[in-house]
């Protein structure tokens, strides 16, 4: 969801990026026997950071879900941008970001220098960034999963918004972004427009796919999409340890990543067990791509949609939870 990555933020997405409206899961009733100390805190409340991205909300979603119906913790969930987030870490407004797609320069400020987060372990899902076209154009144009080929094809991909250069469609704002000095070190006749959402993201790229419309587009793994719409990835040059060191020299595609989990400093000292389940937490891209598609296609609710994961795969989830 999705966003993000081994690189610098767009300098639009931090300018943009900012915090929703938070949205609440209350717990049982004190009489119920909730537990004290979550986060720190007298009242056992936990605060997971939501970033902009469906496959996150499903993880958060479950996660909220066990730690209000099984340990007895109050939830809230306030949507907040990644940067936001981590420096949420400092202010006490979070307590958990569930997803995390890299951020070494983050991790530096906030993990080693700052000292206000830590690493919580790997969420099990392998996470990657790429570019994509409808599967159409792959047939049609065989040479054009290619990045090389890119500029033979640009006219095909020209929009009002990107003149007369090709567009590569971008998603929110505040995604972590290589789009930019990719294409123009490896030259390409495009021009990154920003789509605003992923939801505007999914719509183009069924469109495309549906209507038989030319479509590139920054898009990511795990995601319930390509159970839905035949896409196909664009070969970039391939990734190299070390090829993104430099944010304004990389000319290579995005590694595959295991993502993790990063929580406030706080939470892990004096969490109890809510800090234990967010560290046990684990499950596959399958298991999130399930929750994800409920949301997102079945008019499910995050709440219910974590419901019906968690009876279903009851071995599972059984296991994050503290003895």
């Amino acid at each position: 969801m999705k966003i993000r990555l081994l690189a610098g933020l767009l300098a639009l997405g931090m300018a943009a990026a900012g915090c929703g409206g938070a949205t609440v899961e209350t717990s049982p009733s004190a009489s119920a026997g909730a537990p004290q100390g979550g986060a720190g805190s007298s009242t056992g409340t936990v605060k997971i950071a939501i970033n902009p991205w469906v496959g996150y909300e499903a993880s958060a979603n479950v996660v909220a879900y066990l730690l209000k119906n099984e340990l007895g913790y109050t939830v809230e969930l306030p949507e907040i941008k990644e940067q936001l987030a981590w420096e949420g870490f400092e202010n006490g407004s979070v307590d958990v970001i569930i997803e995390n797609w890299g951020h070494p320069d983050l991790k530096k400020t906030f993990i080693e220098e700052k000292k206000v987060a830590v690493e919580a372990g790997s969420t099990g899902n392998k996470g990657v960034i790429g570019w994509y076209i409808p599967k159409w154009m792959a047939d049609k144009y065989p040479d054009i999963t290619d990045s090389k080929n890119l500029n033979k094809y640009a006219g095909l991909f020209k929009t009002s918004e990107s003149g007369d250069k090709g567009q590569l469609l971008f998603g929110d704002p505040s995604y972590v972004s290589n789009e930019d000095a990719l294409i123009k070190n490896l030259k390409l006749n495009f021009k990154v427009v920003v789509g605003g959402s992923e939801a505007a993201l999914i719509k183009s790229a069924q469109q495309a796919q549906e209507q038989q419309k030319p479509l590139l587009f920054y898009f990511w793994d795990p995601h319930w999409l390509f159970n839905k719409t035949q896409l196909v990835r664009v070969n970039l040059p391939a990734y190299t340890e070390g090829c993104d060191a430099d944010p304004k020299k990389v000319a290579c595609d995005y590694p595959e990543m295991d993502l993790d989990k990063i929580v406030s400093k706080k939470f892990a000292d004096t969490g109890g067990k809510a800090y234990e389940l967010v560290k046990n937490f684990s499950w596959t891209n399958e298991d999130q791509n399930a929750v994800a598609n409920d949301m997102t296609n079945n008019g499910m609710t995050g709440e219910q949609a974590a419901k019906k994961w968690v009876e279903a795969n009851t071995a599972k989830w059984q296991a994050w939870i503290p003895k």
